[in-house]
């Protein structure tokens, strides 16, 4: 529980507080109380517009005009056992943390499990407990893997080689995998980023202003649906003990400079739900609760086919992007 108090005196200004880093100029300001979100939030608030949303019943026809994407985010190992979880669609999103800490036998039932989902399009990023797809840990924090989170070479190396495989990120052949990069679905441009302000030293973790900012900025201006791990301030980020947990500076270049009509993340299993500024509607879609359980359902959303594209395009959509 340790990593859990020295995240929340991060949160509320306490003495474990990283300071925002206001050396890196982005695309937009770094917030003066961006590495203590919840005092950020208490003065954002006020020019803020937060409404909640009702998502559609999943068990809605799906037109031939509109895309149906389903989310799913921070499974955890609790649902590649359960029938009927994943409702129909278009289009499967995974916004992170679908393993525990990483291990390969778990990232393969994952895989596995995408295999067995009839939609035609599966897009996946990582989160923070998907520690061994962020390769600085794993080429130069090594050590922190086995001795934090026991991750021995005979649970990691020695099934990547039984595998055939040099890297967890080789195993997921059933999606295409975004990590600061980005893929068209009918027109419809899809960003994703694993990243998150610092959580306890897991994976993707950087610290509140600039770091994070300068992966914000390599988010493009003309995305459509916008996939990150961690939430924005504000939207999603509550956390059990009262504190926010959103990055500032997410949800700035979101509403000032990116505008996509959707965002979709996980991370703080509490915060489940949907709520709009009224330009982004986000969805927070994670799928356990605070005590792991995979009790909160897929949350699913239509998107218009843009003009001048067609649904047959999901067709020749690729199975994966291991190629690239």
């Amino acid at each position: 529980m340790h990593h859990l108090k020295a995240f929340f005196s991060e949160l509320s200004g306490g003495t474990g507080a990283s300071q925002a880093s206001s050396s890196y100029e982005g695309k937009v300001p770094i917030h003066e109380l961006s590495h203590v979100p919840t005092k950020a939030w208490e003065k954002m608030k006020v020019k803020q517009t937060v409404k909640d949303v009702d998502p559609i019943d999943p068990a809605t026809p799906i037109s031939e005009d509109h895309i149906r994407f389903v989310c799913l985010s921070d499974t955890h190992s609790r649902v590649e056992k359960l029938e009927g979880f994943v409702p129909p669609g278009d289009v499967l999103l995974h916004t992170g943390d679908f393993t525990q800490i990483g291990l390969p036998k778990a990232v393969e039932e994952f895989d596995r499990f995408l295999g067995e989902q009839p939609h035609r399009a599966k897009i996946v990023i990582a989160g923070n407990h998907d520690l061994t797809f962020d390769m600085n840990l794993v080429e130069n924090r090594r050590g922190h893997l086995q001795s934090q989170f026991g991750i021995q070479r005979s649970k990691f190396e020695d099934i990547l080689e039984e595998l055939k495989v040099k890297s967890s990120r080789e195993l997921l052949k059933n999606c295409y995998y975004l990590e600061d990069s980005g893929v068209s679905v009918c027109g419809v441009n899809i960003f994703g980023s694993p990243w998150q302000p610092e959580f306890g030293d897991w994976g993707f973790n950087l610290p509140r202003g600039g770091p994070c900012l300068e992966k914000w900025d390599k988010i493009p201006d003309d995305t459509d649906i916008l996939l990150t791990h961690g939430p924005p301030i504000g939207h999603g980020d509550w956390c059990f003990s009262g504190l926010r947990a959103g990055c500032v500076e997410l949800l700035t270049t979101i509403q000032t400079r990116v505008k996509p009509k959707f965002h979709i993340f996980g991370h703080i299993h509490e915060a489940y739900g949907v709520t709009s500024d009224d330009q982004t509607t986000f969805i927070n879609a994670s799928n356990c609760t605070l005590r792991y359980k995979p009790l909160q359902l897929p949350i699913v959303f239509d998107y218009p086919v843009p003009d001048g594209h067609s649904k047959s395009e999901l067709d020749n959509f690729p199975k994966n992007n291991l190629s690239q």
